[in-house]
């Protein structure tokens, strides 16, 4: 029976551009910035694992663009800086532990370098002379860390190749940075410099340099602002910004920013004038000109844009404060305060009419102003000794001093009917019960005059409203809340303001919110796989519900009634079948029901079979019946085979990819299945080199199951290593080193003289091949085996057994150069022979420096691995390479040179001893 848990390795394609494997256990992948990242995640194990990616980036995890990636290949196009990291690689089948590995990407880049200056005058001594000192600091943003290198002209400086110039390394900046010190200026100092910045031409990306000019009229920037601050303006006018540079060499160059935030988006910039137009409150702020030149510190001066304007006119009553009384009363004192947010504030104005007419200060109507720097500004009228003469209508008019703006008036009626708030709920709007999603109004009824304005907030918890503030004004007394959500539900307090009210204690009423929602049920829908004849029980189960105390359940098989009950004590409900039998089979529902509605379990109960599961891990190796025919030994197990009935047959499908027309068969099975047992069917005369399309569905006593489907390809078994996959051959973990791939245009410059090859075996020295390096710290004797794929045997006859074991031909090409070579074996490795490899070819020593081809016949009777082993030698001038691995189906055409010891084939041998001994005889007869 086969299963395998997960196997994962991780593979790089792409522009990489220098890979350190193995370090630490650490595989780091380096690539340019921009260019488009490719990672394969390549997996082993049955069934199919499936695949995730997924980054880390510092402590947090950061899904791959919000998301994870459920697939092999990780696709980055133009990858950026901040998208280096390490990228995880998870599969998992269900079997065992998940396999993960991981590899970090090291983005690298080299932005433009960029040097600023900085002078120092030091004291004039004896009025002779004065010491000037310049620094010439030089930065770029780079990865890794930029190395660079200052020119005065065409002549290259470095620490001490003049005594006039110092270059050093801040250590705060940690190698970031190179300044460069001319002190005490000489005519030569003045000059072109020119720093350049480089990454050692890693991943190809250039040096990158930059010239600044430095002469004796060098200067930081000054500028001038044409412009008054502050700058007050009316809405909808137009406001001009002009900024002039005074002075700084090279050149500066000017920029306008607004505090923090960006310019308003109708803002026109033009060379050193900046234009709002119609500009609103929203532009209002401080508006700065910044002017740099890279000489000395950027010069910046600004401005601050105020726009005139008058909002939130309110207003409140103070009875007599001298006596604790909350209402108004004949002879005693009363005042009427108002209040507006004004900008400026020290332009605000107040006045008082009365009835309509002016109103002034007087001994017993006292007028006052708050200062508006403490507070916002407002205005207090002070009745003294209140008379019947004085109820009426008080205006309080808000205007800012130079017009321009709307004034804002506010009325307040003194009366015998001017009184204190009082609030009340009605009686039917608490409790007030109403349904999730539903719109409801909250209502506290207000009285008194004037109305003051409602704030509603939570009265069981401090969470926020549902508009989201903490507090929510209300101006009839009404809290309207759309789309009711259980979370809403509790109690709400409405109370009154002081604002266009009383200045009392504030009134309070409480609103109870009862939310009903239907109940929430547990699984929502689940399919269950069952065999006739069998018994089984469905659950449903409830999560939340309001009301939850009496909760009726109705089960249902389609339409047809089941049962029915009450919900007590209990959370679920059950519902148990004895004995499946056909009718049995179909949708089951359970309903859970209370006044909001109902919450529905459905459960599919089916003896539909889960769907086969084809093995991927060998190689599909193919064999050839006629030359244009190819077959295929199509593999798989089943899922779960004794959830349902037994499998009696599985139907093929099978079509020419990009054709429309199926053609099917039944493939039969006689006993039971079990899990994990390998099933097998060769497909034969498929036409070369067509791929196809196969489906395959189990069919049971209850119909057909779920199918599954692949695509099969023709090919024979080739490998040239020139991708990162190498063709899916792996390295044996137990030897104590391994093959490296490698190509001769990427070799190391330290590379081992007089050893290993010097292109591929096709003489291209961009190709790749497999070898071993032999340098420190390997020791003589240390083996590296790198192991093919697993491949099938199939049978000659696919319509029969196998008669006779079937040959085939591995051939490959190596190179074996150098005074220290050791030896290249090939092995047999055989699945039915656990532990035991065959080993059918060797060649040890120098073979000169050139590419040879071994071939070899043998003959698996099994799924067979082919294994190279390379030796070390007695020194380091030991490299073993080995290139265009094949194998296919046949005995090979030519026999193998003689020099090579081939142990496969005895027949082989057999005719080379009877040609010798042929040829000894014939040079006898001559002589």
């Amino acid at each position: 029976y086969f299963f395998s848990p997960p196997n994962v390795r991780i593979i790089h394609s792409g522009h990489a551009c220098n890979i350190e494997e193995e370090r630490y256990t650490e595989r780091v992948y380096t690539i340019r910035e921009g260019e488009t990242l490719k990672l394969t995640c390549l997996v082993s194990g049955h069934p199919r694992p499936q695949i995730r990616w997924t980054k880390t980036a510092g402590s947090a995890t950061d899904r791959i663009q919000d998301s994870s990636v459920f697939n092999e290949t990780l696709r980055i196009t133009r990858i950026q800086r901040h998208q280096g990291g390490r990228y995880y690689c998870k599969a998992e089948n269900g079997l065992g532990t998940p396999a993960i590995k991981s590899i970090r990407v090291d983005v690298y880049y080299l932005d433009d370098p960029v040097v600023t200056v900085h002078q120092s005058i030091g004291e004039a001594k004896e009025q002779f002379y004065y010491e000037r000192t310049v620094f010439l600091r030089c930065a770029a943003n780079s990865n890794p860390p930029v190395r660079y290198s200052w020119r005065r002209g065409r002549e290259f400086l470095s620490q001490g190749s003049d005594k006039g110039v110092e270059i050093y390394e801040p250590f705060f900046t940690q190698g970031e940075t190179k300044i460069l010190k001319l002190k005490n200026l000489r005519p030569q100092d003045y000059a072109n410099y020119t720093c350049t910045a480089s990454v050692r031409n890693v991943c190809g990306i250039p040096d990158k340099s930059v010239l600044f000019r430095l002469t004796n009229k060098t200067a930081s920037p000054t500028i001038k602002l044409l412009v008054e601050d502050p700058i007050v303006a009316n809405p909808g006018q137009t406001v001009i910004l002009v900024c002039i540079v005074s002075g700084g060499e090279p050149t500066p160059t000017l920029m306008w920013v607004r505090n923090t935030e960006e310019l308003p988006k109708k803002s026109i910039l033009k060379s050193e004038t900046l234009t709002i137009p119609a500009i609103s409150m929203e532009d209002a702020g401080v508006y700065s000109c910044v002017a740099s030149n890279n000489v000395g510190n950027p010069a910046k001066k600004s401005t601050n844009i105020v726009v005139r304007a008058l909002k939130k006119g309110r207003f409140w009553i103070t009875p007599d404060p001298y006596h604790n009384d909350d209402n108004i009363q004949i002879g005693r004192e009363v005042k009427i305060s108002c209040q507006v947010e004004a900008t400026p504030p020290e332009e605000l104005m107040f006045s008082w009419l009365k009835n309509g007419r002016p109103l002034r200060s007087s001994e017993r109507m006292v007028i006052t102003q708050t200062d508006p720097d403490v507070a916002p500004g407002a205005t207090n009228l002070d009745i003294i000794d209140l008379k019947f003469t004085d109820f009426g209508t008080y205006t309080c008019v808000a205007s800012l001093k130079n017009g321009g703006i709307p004034e804002i008036s506010i009325d307040v009626n003194i009366s015998s009917t001017t009184v204190p708030p009082n609030l009340t709920v009605p009686r039917e709007k608490s409790p007030l019960v109403t349904q999730e999603g539903d719109t409801v109004d909250l209502q506290c009824l207000v009285s008194g005059k004037p109305k003051p304005i409602i704030l509603w907030s939570r009265a069981d918890k401090e969470a926020p409203m549902p508009d989201g503030n903490m507090q929510t004004e209300s101006y009839d007394g009404v809290l309207r809340i759309v789309n009711v959500s259980r979370e809403m539900a509790g109690t709400y307090r409405c109370q009154t303001s002081q604002y266009n009210g009383f200045n009392v204690k504030p009134r309070e009423a409480i609103v109870e919110l009862i939310v009903l929602y239907p109940p929430t049920v547990e699984p929502v829908y689940t399919e269950i796989r069952q065999g006739l004849g069998r018994p089984f029980s469905l659950s449903c189960r409830v999560l939340r519900a309001h009301p939850s105390k009496v909760l009726d359940y109705e089960w249902k098989l389609g339409t047809r009634l089941l049962t029915v009950g009450q919900l007590d004590t209990r959370d679920e409900t059950e519902y148990h079948v004895r004995a499946l039998n056909r009718e049995g089979y179909g949708a089951y529902t359970c309903d859970i029901k209370n006044e909001a509605g109902a919450g529905r379990c459905t459960f599919l109960v089916t003896g539909k079979a889960y769907a086969p599961e084809f093995y991927y891990d060998t190689y599909s190796v193919l064999w050839q019946n006629k030359p244009r025919v190819y077959g295929f030994k199509l593999q798989w197990t089943q899922m779960n085979p004794n959830a349902v009935d037994r499998i009696m047959a599985y139907r093929l499908g099978i079509k020419q990819t990009g054709h429309q027309r199926w053609w099917e068969q039944e493939i039969p099975t006689e006993d039971n299945i079990q899990k994990g047992e390998l099933l097998t069917y060769n497909l034969t005369e498929l036409i070369k080199p067509e791929a196809y399309q196969v489906r395959l569905t189990p069919i049971t006593r209850f119909g057909e199951g779920d199918s599954t489907e692949r695509i099969i390809r023709y090919s024979k078994f080739h490998c040239a290593f020139e991708e990162d996959t190498i063709c899916m051959f792996t390295q044996d973990k137990t030897e104590e080193f391994d093959w490296t791939r490698h190509s001769a245009a990427t070799r190391d410059t330290k590379y081992t003289p007089n050893t290993g090859p010097s292109s591929d075996r096709t003489g291209s020295k961009q190709g790749f091949y497999m070898y071993i390096e032999t340098s420190r710290p390997r020791l003589e004797g240390d083996k590296a085996r790198l192991l093919t794929p697993s491949f099938n045997v199939a049978p000659k006859n696919p319509y029969g057994n196998v008669a006779t074991n079937p040959t085939y031909c591995f051939s490959f090409f190596y190179h074996m150069y150098g005074k220290h070579i050791g030896t290249l074996n090939v092995y047999l490795r055989q699945k039915s022979q656990t532990g035991q490899d065959t080993s059918v070819w060797t060649l040890s020593g120098n073979q000169g420096d050139r590419w040879r081809q071994a071939r070899v016949n043998i003959n698996p009777t099994s799924s067979f691995q082919m294994v190279l082993e390379g030796i070390r030698g007695s020194g380091i001038e030991g490299d073993i390479a080995v290139d265009d691995v094949a194998i296919e189906e046949g005995e090979c055409r030519d026999p193998p040179p003689s020099n090579i010891r081939s142990l496969a084939s005895p027949t082989a041998m057999h005719i080379w001893q009877l040609w010798l001994t042929l040829l000894l005889v014939l040079v006898g007869l001559r002589r």
